[in-house]
């Protein structure tokens, strides 16, 4: 028999000692000293535990004593133990049920009641389940809005524009609280904001230069429309993807932009050939006016020294009149005969005053044929007079050349 089989003892129970249980409770009293410093038996414990979930049920089972408590103590006790564990169950499951993560993109707006009560940061968090309503909100993702809407101009023309908006959430919870649809909302403020700025521009403008100033005044009064709703959005880009007339006059249009275009390129090219000819006028008229000064200074300079050199020969003449007379009147002989190719001879006082022409006499010998008729054309009393001339002394040359240039002069 095994040394733990019920009803036989537990003569060969190791951990008994070789001692004996006493009494037949199956309540699972022990006896005075027969189960001393030995664990208990797994049986007997199985036993105690499924005892007590009976009597936490309301279940009994046999007659006998229970803990050695009577009957009426494990209703009353039976009655309290199960609700207690239900509500202890149902404490763990709504508490366990309270924790959420945040995402590192989204921001949470918890509400309390259905009031505002706090933004929670990324991470895991935990509120009251059923108390606390927690809604998430993407605070980096780039929204964006379309719209294509006609519109009349400042020059009451109809103008078909496409713009698009680029916005995210600045303000989790105002975009949760402060509007029911904050989509809705912005598409309304740039409708609004659109036509206030088209209404104010013409149309030529729209169609061509002026799109880059209709983005920049769009944007700026749609931030300042969200702004005062308080929606919580910040707006990130404005783009106008398309301006166009109406269909049944977009060809006319078209033609007069390309006039505009072409009246454009026409400009530049003035302009461009305006800026190459401009320079060199101006180098030519600063080289002329240089010029100018130039001679202006040349011809100030020349009287300057005219004047200069007159004042010196009117202190000499006043010295000396008659030897600066007789200087004066050889030097300007001397300059006006010095700059004629011809030679003057005076061949007696009641000869005629002929002339030779030296420079031609004295020319190369490919030259002398040509002027040969002009030296058979001399006279030839002239041409006999020269020997004697020549061979006269110097002396002799120098006062009769002196007395005939007096003669001539005078």
């Amino acid at each position: 028999m095994a040394w733990n089989e019920p009803g036989g003892g537990n003569q060969h129970d190791p951990w008994s000692g070789g001692g004996r249980r006493k009494g037949g409770d199956s309540g699972g009293n022990r006896g005075g000293g027969g189960n001393n410093g030995g664990p208990p038996d797994l049986d007997e414990a199985l036993k105690k535990f499924q005892q007590k979930i009976n009597g936490m049920l309301g279940k009994k089972k046999g007659g006998g004593r229970s803990g050695g408590n009577g009957g009426g103590g494990d209703k009353s006790r039976s009655a309290f133990t199960l609700p207690g564990l239900l509500l202890v169950v149902a404490l763990a499951v709504w508490a366990a049920s309270g924790f959420y993560l945040v995402d590192q993109s989204e921001r949470g707006v918890v509400l309390r009641f259905g009031k505002f009560q706090e933004i929670v940061t990324p991470g895991l968090q935990w509120n009251p389940p059923l108390i606390d309503d927690v809604r998430m909100v993407n605070v980096t993702r780039v929204r964006s809005l379309t719209q294509t809407q006609s519109m009349l101009t400042r020059d009451e023309n109809i103008v078909r524009v496409e713009i698009s908006a680029q916005y995210r959430v600045s303000d989790p919870a105002n975009y949760m609280l402060n509007v029911r649809d904050p989509n809705l909302s912005i598409e309304n403020a740039l409708d609004s904001s659109l036509r206030h700025v088209v209404g104010g521009t013409d149309m030529i403008d729209i169609l061509t230069s002026g799109r880059e100033i209709l983005g920049s005044s769009v944007a700026s009064r749609l931030q300042t429309y969200l702004n005062n709703y308080d929606v919580g959005i910040q707006l990130q880009t404005i783009n106008i993807e398309s301006t166009s007339a109406p269909e049944p006059v977009i060809d006319a249009f078209d033609d007069v932009i390309r006039a505009r275009e072409d009246r454009q390129r026409t400009i530049n090219k003035g302009i461009a050939y305006a800026n190459a000819i401009i320079p060199e006028a101006q180098g030519q008229a600063q080289r002329l006016i240089e010029q100018g000064q130039g001679y202006r200074e040349s011809v100030v300079a020349e009287a300057q020294g005219q004047a200069n050199r007159f004042l010196s020969l009117l202190s000499e003449y006043q010295n000396s009149p008659e030897t600066m007379r007789e200087r004066m009147y050889i030097e300007a002989i001397e300059d006006v005969f010095g700059a004629t190719p011809k030679v003057l001879l005076d061949s007696g006082d009641n000869a005629p005053l002929m002339y030779l022409p030296l420079d031609k006499l004295g020319g190369k010998k490919s030259g002398a044929s040509a002027d040969g008729g002009d030296a058979e054309s001399l006279n030839p009393r002239v041409l006999n007079n020269l020997p004697s001339t020549s061979s006269s002394s110097s002396a002799n040359n120098r006062s009769s050349n002196r007395t005939s240039i007096r003669r001539e002069g005078r």
